[in-house]
């Protein structure tokens, strides 16, 4: 545990520092060795906040800074522990302080550096965590970060694209459902009462709607509500249960366009890793199940692990593994295969992620051009069905006169 303490020296100068005790009787110890006479000996307690607890994270940016950071100083010939050290100082952010006081508490007891990232797997997946320990066995750690920078940075970015491609959408999801909500909450049921109270019996396609309409009016608030409790349990057994993300995947496995585009997300994330891993220095057996992890897709996943354990494993080589296995596309097992012969593997599958990093991108904004005109056709329809229900009746009243 890490204690900070103000304490005069055998000169009388005033210092203020930190030291590593397991308890407060360690610390004053330790400080008398060192012959200072210790005047306020507190530990340093983790920012436990309700903000903290609930709503700080590390998020992919912290990540892309943090490697960006370490990358730098390790450039300029900053040592490890220095690096750390400024870091702790620079961030503002709680959680990010207490990650990097909890590194730096673990490489003062004499633990390797990637064991602070692997305790914090929420945050660092298992592809970052073998990157860094590989980075630190071969004794390369700045070109790892360097590296990690990057890729955090392209998967921000993919991300980014992704919700900017979305936000358009969403405005007219939720304003076609504003308008719905208002008519049939507001206008349908006042107009229904006007026509039932002045004896007339409208056409049979606008008591349909009136009905539908006053149904919905009725309920809408349990409606609503059963609406936004399904969709959280969608979103609850898809981040917490291994059978909802299961059928998660089977739903987008199974849907047009989004398969296509989820298939080719994980093709550029399997090259990407799969580059990094090879390059870090890691037996192809080891990256390949390191790999599998990340792809996000289960038929991916278990695809992999075959060519781990019962291709590789028995002798054949990558190229040959790969294309045993039918899930992936023809590309990208064809381009393993003439890679594999020249010896450039981990550049040709960085080229690979680079490809369909941009294919994912066309696709998406391909995806958005056709999202776009169909919700707005959807609220045109919804719109114009209220509108009839209610003009063709007003109509047909007019006429009589």
């Amino acid at each position: 545990m890490l204690y900070q303490y103000i304490a005069s020296d055998a000169s009388g100068k005033v210092v203020e520092a930190e030291i590593d005790a397991d308890d407060l009787k360690q610390a004053l110890q330790l400080l008398a060795g060192k012959d200072l006479h210790p005047v306020s000996v507190k530990p340093i307690r983790k920012t436990r906040s309700i903000f903290t607890i609930f709503f700080s994270r590390i998020t992919l940016t912290d990540k892309v800074l943090l490697c960006k950071y370490f990358s730098l100083m390790l450039r300029v010939g900053t040592d490890l522990l220095s690096a750390i050290n400024i870091l702790i100082a620079d961030f503002e952010k709680p959680v990010l302080k207490n990650f990097l006081l909890e590194v730096r508490e673990s490489l003062t007891k004499g633990q390797p550096f990637y064991k602070a990232f692997e305790s914090h797997q929420k945050y660092f997946s298992t592809t970052f965590v073998n990157l860094v320990r590989a980075g630190e066995i071969s004794g390369n750690l700045q070109q790892t970060f360097e590296g990690l920078s990057t890729s955090q940075m392209r998967e921000a970015e993919l991300k980014s694209t992704i919700r900017a491609a979305l936000v358009y959408p969403i405005i007219l999801l939720v304003a076609t459902i504003g308008i719905v909500t208002f008519l049939v909450t507001f206008a349908l049921p006042k107009i229904a009462k006007v026509f039932s109270e002045g004896g007339m019996t409208p056409p049979l396609f606008s008591r349909v709607v009136f009905g539908i309409g006053l149904f919905l009016g009725k309920y809408i608030v349990f409606l609503l509500g059963g609406l936004l409790c399904i969709i959280a349990a969608i979103i609850y057994f898809y981040l917490r249960t291994k059978i909802g993300k299961h059928i998660v995947s089977i739903i987008i496995s199974r849907t047009p366009l989004i398969s296509s585009l989820s298939r080719e997300i994980a093709v550029q994330r399997l090259s990407a890793t799969m580059s990094s891993l090879i390059k870090a220095g890691l037996p192809i057996v080891e990256t390949i199940k390191i790999a599998a992890g990340a792809s996000g897709i289960d038929t991916f996943k278990y695809s992999l692990f075959r060519i781990a354990d019962e291709g590789l494993a028995k002798g054949l080589t990558v190229g040959d593994a790969f294309k045993r296995e039918t899930v992936f596309p023809k590309i990208f097992t064809n381009l393993i295969v003439i890679s594999e012969k020249a010896g450039h593997l981990e550049e040709v599958l960085a080229t690979v992620a680079d490809f369909y990093a941009s294919s994912v991108n066309s696709k998406i904004n391909a995806l958005v051009s056709l999202l776009e005109p169909a919700l707005l056709l959807l609220m045109g329809l919804l719109v114009a069905t209220i509108a009839l229900a209610i003009i063709i009746p007003m109509y047909q009243l007019t006429t009589q006169f």
